[in-house]
């Protein structure tokens, strides 16, 4: 049964980083797109960014283009995602996702395509 860890959430002011990791155990890791959803207090889940374990591609909202940057360590089992130029609109709850398919098997960042999920870790930033 696999299982996602999110770490390094937190409060920050505008214009500040933060880096999300997400541990990944008892998942296949090099065939997994995997990949950070994002949820704010009354609205939908949205799909942020995410790795095709099948060719590498990145993919990424356009909200968080030339802002956030996705990577992950095969052998350590980690997805991270470095958040730069943070803005009050970008808090939300951050959650980890994962699904053993290609990119192009999944609707965009479709949350339904997605099998494995986090618990999330909150990102706070203020004005």
């Amino acid at each position: 049964q696999g299982e996602l860890e999110e770490s390094g959430g937190g409060s920050v002011q505008a214009g500040g980083s933060l880096r999300l990791s997400c541990v990944a155990s008892g998942l296949i890791d090099s065939a997994l797109l995997v990949g950070w959803f994002r949820q704010a207090p009354g609205k939908e889940r949205e799909g942020v960014a995410a790795i095709d374990g099948d060719d590498g591609s990145t993919h990424y909202a356009d909200s968080v283009k030339g802002r956030f940057t996705i990577s992950k360590d095969n052998a350590k089992n980690t997805l991270n995602l470095e958040m730069n130029s943070l803005k009050p609109e970008d808090t939300a709850m951050y959650y980890c996702a994962a699904v053993p398919k290609p990119w192009a098997a999944c609707g965009p960042f479709s949350v339904a395509d997605f099998t494995y999920w986090g618990q999330g870790t909150q990102v706070t930033v203020s004005s």
